[in-house]
């Protein structure tokens, strides 16, 4: 990553004239700024906040940066973040996040991020999603959590979807449960076709049809949970439910889930079982029986992440995280 003084020496300045370029730019001549400044775009170079290069002082303190897309704005995904600066101050580490929203300008953001001078950088989103990877970031050590880059190799620690949905389906079959009411998250998110294979091998090894199942894609959308009472409301007559157990997309869907069939008289984990997935923060024991589901590792990825830039790690794989079953009460 380009530095102050790498500006200065192909602008043939002085430091404190691309200071003055960069903060004061007033106090230069017209070309001269005209000069500093092309030396700013030639490089890539994006100013310090912290203003420490421009004194030559180096701080004692390593701190990785974090780039979070939509990850504040949910109480699904703040483990990641709580787990990075939990593991970065075990290890005499600073952390600190910048939060990027869908609204926000990529570039301006990552500049933001640079401008602090991190050692390293994880880039997080709220749900499991492909992104491009701005090339900025990669000038310095640089991690994707919960989400896999679309352009270039990066490091990536991800929830072990596909395995997560085979333990929670076996567990449900294994109670003599087989006919299921499948409601899966909608059709375009990323863990949708993972979750789905993994149900299906799960079928597969208790010698069930999945294509015998009942399937639904929730629509796309910040609502489409409550969808799910149409679809549970469409196979049952009266009281007499054409499905045995419900294996839901999140535990939101589990949520209005138990609603529908309560609201039927069906007794959960009696009558019908349901199998959630996320195990929504503060809420899994509130369920009534509690909701049997799906950990997202979300605290892992943030630790992982975390040790991988910390450590120094080289590797450029791709690490699936466990995502494992946590049995209760609803089948």
């Amino acid at each position: 990553m380009a530095s102050l003084k790498d500006v200065a020496k192909l602008a043939n300045v002085s430091l404190m004239t691309v200071s003055r370029a960069l903060n004061e730019p007033q106090r230069l001549k017209p070309e001269t700024y005209t000069l500093v400044m092309a030396a700013v775009e030639q490089l890539g170079y994006v100013s310090d906040l912290s203003a420490k290069k421009i004194r030559g002082a180096k701080s004692t303190v390593s701190t990785i940066g974090v780039l979070a897309l939509d990850t504040m704005t949910t109480p699904f995904s703040v483990d990641i973040t709580l787990s990075i600066e939990e593991t970065a101050r075990a290890h005499g580490w600073n952390s600190f996040v910048v939060n990027m929203f869908a609204n926000d300008q990529p570039e301006k953001m990552v500049d933001l991020l640079l401008a602090h001078r991190p050692d390293g950088i994880i880039y997080t989103t709220m749900g499991l999603r492909k992104v491009p990877v701005p090339e900025k970031l990669l000038t310095v050590p640089c991690v994707l959590a919960n989400c896999e880059s679309t352009s270039v190799a990066v490091p990536t620690y991800i929830p072990d979807d596909e395995e997560g949905q085979y333990l929670g389906v076996k567990a449900l079959l294994s109670k003599g449960y087989r006919k299921l009411l499948c409601i899966h998250l909608p059709d375009g998110i990323v863990a949708t076709s993972r979750r789905r294979a993994g149900l299906e091998r799960a079928c597969r090894e208790a010698g069930v049809d999945p294509d015998s199942l009942l399937h639904h894609y929730l629509p796309e959308g910040e609502q489409h949970h409550i969808d799910a009472a149409h679809f549970v409301t469409a196979h049952i007559d009266g009281n007499r439910p054409a499905f045995d157990a419900v294996v839901c997309g999140n535990d939101r869907v589990a949520f209005v889930v138990y609603q529908v069939l309560l609201a039927r008289g069906l007794r959960i984990g009696q009558d019908v079982g349901v199998l959630g997935y996320d195990n929504m923060v503060g809420t899994g024991e509130l369920f009534l029986p509690p909701l049997s589901t799906v950990q997202l590792p979300h605290y892992e990825i943030g630790r992982l992440s975390a040790l991988h830039i910390i450590h120094g790690s080289q590797h450029r794989d791709t690490l699936k995280v466990a995502s494992p079953y946590l049995p209760r009460r609803s089948f």
